[in-house]
């Protein structure tokens, strides 16, 4: 299961501060039944263990801070006791999901009708090393095996990916060298292969060590450039459009219709009558985003935990109507997304998503 889900929600795409991933559980258990919710509360973990799940999906992760213990005394570490106790195990996905393809924010889209177009904030494909190394023909097969090791040469699905081709090599050794073919003073020329492989930058130690290591030469020729990184349907939020153009008023009551209901609610801000068609959303609070809408010349801006002033200055500067929902709300969807990746490739497994609401506001005056 955590195979499943780390492929659709890759932990790479986390954010630097973010912790994701398997929280308490043996990786080897068996797992029967899973549940899928937004929050670990002690209402869910009573639910997952009352139903006898073996693993409890979560999108916030419960140990986001840096702690320094977990007894069974303090509020986390009592649900984490709880769990391990039951055999059941704990996993989240956090701003991976929010950054994957499928993700939070194209779940929230699709709750309120909008037509994904692309990202909000891309996120872009990671930037590529390209090494290319002259060697020998009689070592080319050496070379490319040792930079393999590496991770060198792994290209989406593919591996031991690269292109070579034939040429010739001079160079003249002078004093202090100790050439491995060729003479001191004389010019030597070589039957030499160009080979280029891709790699990651943080591999670059490790090429560099293992080009040494396998090229005959003491000094090898080789040169390496980063290659730009390049767009891609990855990132936080979603644009979208309606199929019809409706007012903001319409769309906020298609908010909160689509969306679970809270005591939070629905709320907008702007000129009711205001015609929207184009709408960037992201699920969970969205207020480092605002700049990102206006740049994405939307109509519309939907998410959640928007403050006073941040909402005042945004709509002074001319930018997108506002609609703020609950932050529960806006991130549920994703719970029956997390599900269906779980059970297409896993469909013996027994499923739920939790429908109680883990919203934390219960009162309004």
């Amino acid at each position: 299961m955590i195979s499943v889900l780390d492929a659709a929600y890759p932990p790479k795409l986390a954010e630097s501060w973010d912790s994701v991933g398997l929280v308490c559980g043996d990786p080897a258990q068996e797992v029967t039944k899973v549940l899928f919710a937004v929050d670990a509360t002690a209402a869910v973990v009573d639910e997952a263990i009352g139903w006898g799940a073996q693993a409890l999906v979560v999108h916030h992760p419960l140990l986001l801070r840096g702690v320094d213990t977990v007894a069974a005394d303090t509020p986390k570490g009592a649900l984490l006791h709880r769990l391990i106790r039951a055999g059941c195990a704990l996993f989240s996905a956090h701003t991976n999901a929010d950054s994957a393809d499928p993700g939070v924010s194209d779940a929230l889209a699709a709750a309120v009708g909008l037509t994904v177009a692309g990202p909000l904030d891309p996120k872009p494909v990671a930037p590529m090393d390209k090494w290319v190394i002259q060697v020998p023909q009689t070592h080319t097969a050496a070379l490319m095996s040792a930079l393999f090791t590496t991770g060198a040469g792994a290209v989406g699905d593919y591996r031991e990916a690269a292109w070579y081709t034939a040429g010739t090599g001079q160079f003249r050794p002078v004093e202090g060298a100790n050439p491995a073919i060729g003479a001191i003073g004389t010019v030597e020329t070589v039957a030499e292969d160009a080979v280029e492989v891709v790699a990651p930058p943080s591999a670059r130690r490790a090429v560099l060590a293992a080009l040494r290591a396998a090229h005959p030469y003491e000094e090898p020729a080789y040169h390496v450039t980063e290659r730009a990184a390049l767009p891609s349907s990855l990132g936080i939020g979603r644009i979208g459009a309606l199929a019809e153009p409706e007012t903001l008023r319409a769309f906020t009551a298609r908010v909160g219709a689509g969306l679970p209901r809270t005591v939070w609610g629905v709320r907008a801000a702007g000129d009711p009558d205001r015609v929207v068609e184009r709408v960037a959303v992201c699920g969970g609070a969205g207020d480092s985003y605002l700049d990102a809408a206006i740049r994405a010349g939307v109509d519309a801006y939907l998410t959640s935990d928007l403050r006073h002033h941040p909402v005042d200055e945004h709509l002074r500067r001319g930018g997108p109507a506002l609609i703020d929902a609950a932050h529960w709300a806006t991130e549920f969807p994703w719970c029956a997304q997390a599900e269906s990746v779980v059970i297409a490739s896993l469909p013996d497994l027994t499923t739920r998503v939790s429908t109680l609401r883990t919203d934390p506001w219960t009162v309004t005056g």
